[in-house]
């Protein structure tokens, strides 16, 4: 499923247009980000939670030289999904 795809099924079942449909999704991915963004975590109970952590900075190698290289360090999102959400991705199989 895509974005676009997302909006189809959000419209539907909220039964608003697909312009409000957009609206909610992109407010509510942009409330995610900006939240990550101040390093707090988003926990969407039954979904998941959404946080950052700090990643240590390495040494890399390059794959077509061999040249070793400093790879910095960074923070990067996490997502851990809920308990409700890892039962119904198993409930497909």
């Amino acid at each position: 499923m895509n974005k676009g795809e997302l909006i189809e099924r959000i419209a539907k079942d909220a039964k608003l247009s697909k312009n409000q449909a957009t609206n909610a999704l992109n407010s509510a991915l942009g409330g995610i980000q900006a939240a990550l963004k101040k390093g707090d975590r988003v926990t969407l109970v039954g979904f998941g939670t959404f946080s950052v952590t700090k990643r240590k900075g390495r040494t890399g190698r390059n794959p077509q030289t061999g040249e070793k290289l400093r790879i910095p360090a960074r923070r990067v999102a996490r997502f851990a999904p809920g308990a409700e959400l890892k039962k119904a991705a198993n409930r497909g199989r």
